[in-house]
This record gives C-alpha cells, sequence and structure tokens, in this order.
C-alpha cells in the first residue's frame, strides 16, 4: 500500500492529493437515474461514460446503464451536435426511454455545445419521438464535484418537467438530497407511516436496489414517474433535505411555480431526523404516531446502552458535505469528539455550517472544504484519532495508521449492505450507532493489554 503521509503538514495551494470528492457527471448520471424509465446520457467520449458507469456500478452493485455520444478526433474539434442528434435517434429506437437526460462532460464544455438548442433542433426535425422528453444539466467535471452534479440534474428535472397547473394537490415534494436508495426508501416509509401525501423526487429505490429476479428489466418499475414530477408545480410546499444537493432544486422550483420549500440537513442522525418529522407533521397538519415516538425511544435507549464507550471518543469524517454535516451533529449526539472534518466541497458555505454545528464546543476541531485524504492522513499522523468515519477511500489510511474505519457515504465499493440498510431516520441512526459501536469494541478487543481482555469490555 502506497503510504507517503509524514507527521509533517504540508501546505499546498494548487495541488490535490486523492481530494475527497469525484466528478461532476457521476452525480448527474445517479441523479437521472431516480426518474422513472430514464435513460441517462453522457454528452462526451466513450471512456467518461464508461467510467461513470463503472463506479456506480461498484457501489450499487447493480448494473447501470447509460449511454454516450461517442466523441472521436471529429467532434472534439467541429462539435456534437451530430453525434448528439444521432444518439437521441438511436436512443428511442432502440432503448424506448420516456426520458433522456444528458449531461455535459469536461469535452463538450470545453467545446462550448449548446445543448438546448441542440434539444429544441432534434425535436424541430422530428428526431425526439412525441410524447418523449429529453432533459440536460451542465456538469463539466474541471469544476465543482459528484454533488454539484447532482444538484445540476435535479435543478434540470424541474427546469424542464415541473409544471404549475393552479390546481393543489395537497402533496408535499422531498427532494432527499444524495441518498442510497435504502435512505430513500425510508424516507418513503416516514412519509407514510405520518400518513403524508408526498412526491419524493429523484427516487432511486427499486431501480439499484433490486431483489434477483432472473429476468434483467432495463426500466424497473422505481424511480419518480415523468407525471408525479409534473405535478410538483402544485404541491403545498417543499422539504428539501441537503445544503448541496438539494436546495438549489428546491430554490428552482420556488421560482418557477412559486412552491414554497423548507432547507434542512439529510435526516442522519437523532436532531435532523426529529426535523425531518417535525416538517412533514407542521405542513401535512398530522399528528406524529405512536409507532415513530417508539422508533426514536428505541434510538435514545441504544444510545443510552452504549453510549458509555463513545465518550470523547476523537473521530475525522470526510466525504461529501451534506453527509458530513449530518454525520458530523450525529457524532455530538453520540458523545465522540470531531477532529478532523473534512470534504472536497468548494467555497465557506461547509467550513460555516460546519462551525455553526460545532458552536465553539470543539475549539481544536480542524474543519476543510476542498480538503484531500492526503493531508487528513498528515493530520492522523501528527495528531491521530480512534475512529474514521467515511467512504472506501479512507482504508488505507485506517490500515497505515491501525484506526477503524466505519464506512458511510459515496463512494463504498468494498462492502455491501450500504445500499439496502438506511442510514437515514431512527432505523437508520440505530444502524449506524451499531457500526460505530462494533468497530470501537472490536479495535479495543484485539489491542487491549490480556489482563484487560473480558468477555464484555
Amino acid at each position: 500500500m502506497l503510504d507517503l503521509a509524514t507527521p509533517t503538514i504540508s501546505e499546498r495551494s494548487a495541488l490535490k492529493i486523492n481530494p475527497a470528492k469525484t466528478c461532476q457527471p457521476i452525480g448527474a448520471m445517479y441523479a437521472a437515474l431516480g426518474i422513472h424509465s430514464c435513460m441517462p446520457h453522457s454528452h462526451g467520449s466513450q471512456g467518461c461514460c464508461a467510467y461513470h458507469r463503472s463506479h456506480l456500478t461498484r457501489h450499487f452493485k447493480e448494473p447501470v446503464a447509460a449511454t454516450t455520444s461517442s466523441f472521436t478526433e471529429g467532434a472534439s474539434v467541429f462539435g456534437g451536435m451530430a453525434n448528439l442528434q444521432q444518439a437521441l435517434i438511436n436512443i428511442f429506437s432502440i432503448y424506448n426511454p420516456e426520458v433522456v437526460a444528458v449531461h455535459t462532460t469536461c469535452l463538450s464544455e470545453v467545446i462550448g455545445d449548446d445543448i438546448p438548442t441542440i434539444i429544441k433542433k432534434a425535436r424541430e426535425e422530428g428526431k425526439i419521438p412525441e410524447g418523449k422528453t429529453v432533459i440536460h444539466a451542465n456538469t463539466p467535471s474541471f469544476v465543482g464535484s459528484n454533488v454539484t452534479g447532482y444538484s445540476n440534474m435535479c435543478v434540470g428535472i424541474v427546469n424542464y418537467l415541473a409544471e404549475k397547473s393552479g390546481e393543489s394537490t395537497e402533496a408535499i415534494n422531498i427532494f432527499p438530497g444524495w441518498l442510497d436508495p435504502s435512505d430513500m426508501r425510508e424516507l418513503k416509509r416516514l412519509a407514510e407511516e405520518l400518513g403524508v401525501k408526498y412526491t419524493l423526487c429523484p427516487d432511486t429505490s427499486d431501480v439499484l436496489d433490486l431483489p434477483q429476479t432472473g429476468v434483467y428489466e432495463m426500466y424497473p418499475k422505481g424511480g419518480t414517474p415523468v407525471e408525479a414530477i409534473k405535478r410538483m408545480g402544485d404541491a403545498i410546499k417543499t422539504v428539501a433535505l441537503g445544503e448541496f444537493t438539494a436546495h438549489a432544486a428546491a430554490q428552482k422550483l420556488n421560482d418557477k411555480c412559486g412552491v414554497p420549500f423548507e432547507a434542512l440537513d439529510a435526516p442522519i442522525g437523532l436532531t435532523n431526523t426529529d426535523l425531518y418529522i417535525d416538517a412533514l407533521r407542521r405542513i401535512a397538519e398530522v399528528d406524529v404516531p405512536a409507532s415513530i415516538d417508539a422508533e426514536r425511544g428505541r434510538l435514545l435507549d441504544v444510545i443510552q446502552d452504549i453510549g458509555q464507550y463513545f465518550h470523547e471518543v476523537p473521530v475525522a469524517i470526510f466525504g461529501d458535505p451534506d453527509h458530513v454535516v449530518a454525520m458530523t451533529r450525529f457524532a455530538i449526539e453520540l458523545g465522540l469528539k470531531p477532529k478532523y472534518i473534512f470534504s472536497g466541497a468548494t467555497g465557506r458555505a461547509f467550513e460555516n455550517r460546519v462551525h455553526a454545528i460545532l458552536d465553539g464546543r470543539f475549539p481544536d476541531a480542524i474543519v476543510k472544504q476542498q480538503g484531500d485524504l492526503f493531508e487528513l492522513h498528515e493530520r492522523i499522523k501528527a495528531d491521530p484519532v480512534k475512529l474514521i468515519l467515511g467512504n472506501t477511500y479512507g482504508k488505507h489510511i485506517g490500515r497505515a495508521e491501525n484506526i477503524p474505519l466505519v464506512r458511510f457515504g459515496f463512494p463504498i465499493l468494498d462492502r455491501v449492505g450500504h445500499r439496502l440498510f438506511p442510514t437515514v431516520g431512527y432505523r437508520g441512526a440505530m444502524h449506524l450507532v451499531e457500526k460505530i459501536s462494533d468497530a470501537l469494541l472490536d479495535q479495543r478487543d484485539r489491542t487491549c493489554p490480556e489482563e484487560w481482555f473480558e468477555l464484555v469490555q
């Protein structure tokens, strides 16, 4: 394993080593998969599309279908309009989706392809069949991250599809942010338990967590139907879960259709789930059922049962900003001590949000946007932690420093279960408590002196 980090912190302004993010089109592709009968389309070279599909497939352990404009030297010089128009003809004639969601890549962005104009021209020339829809989002990889791409595609979904008829649906829109299918399923379960009428968009449950039936379905039953997305403009309110992945789409829907929204963090942990439940309760004017109160009580009980092992344990948290913000709050609720909080997010919003959560209680905590894992490793070498919370790429640091890693967020390439067991809601929080306590207690069992090794530590 490559381990070149030293305890000396190297200040770098232009170079990133193992950045804590990936590129925009991956996020756009994932968001598009949350529309029912949608084919994501990568407007660029075959290599880009292959990498993005591969990365999502390795995380979800499900085949991810997507198409590409297949740029060659000619398109790279003269533009990709002919490629995209021919691609649309092929996609609708061969795969017959309801929606094609086009996202750009570095190459098409550098060329300057005008995607709305290309789509308009294709429709005028009859290359897009009647009743079919093509949407797009600009997602250049040289700026932003996978989180930006996801957010941009969600904005594109609203821009192209949401409408306002003037007849209220009495429903609540839920923009879930970047979450796994199991998390989206849990958000829906909680809404249904409350008796709330809702539209969740995008929705990758029953798309990337399918049962094994022996039959391949290119367009499974999951995903938000186009008709449901169109009616989002007639909802009474929107709940947006994640500042970096959901708030922009909610703002776009407000601007376009006048649907007000509440901006929350991802409902990970006790407080954030409370806020999600309370928002649905207030907007729909319903009471919280005893079943949800019982779930919350069980979470409180398990935290009390295991809390002695979490007290003041220093922890490093890294990953996508919405995940890290929510996990930081939950770590504090558990009694852990956030020491390093890193994300690949750009701008000051991430740092400001985390510092507001820390609220001066952890003055030595190092919070960094546009961070990379090499610097995180250097800091851990200089001043260690006892636990790492983050995605698969943290395993190198964990192995080098003999620190347990609890896998969380995206991507998780070397384990299964994350697409099946939620991390949101009270049930998801209980699952996280179990994973964190198992990691800490297993490490204690492995490393404690013989005279301190007990059946129950």
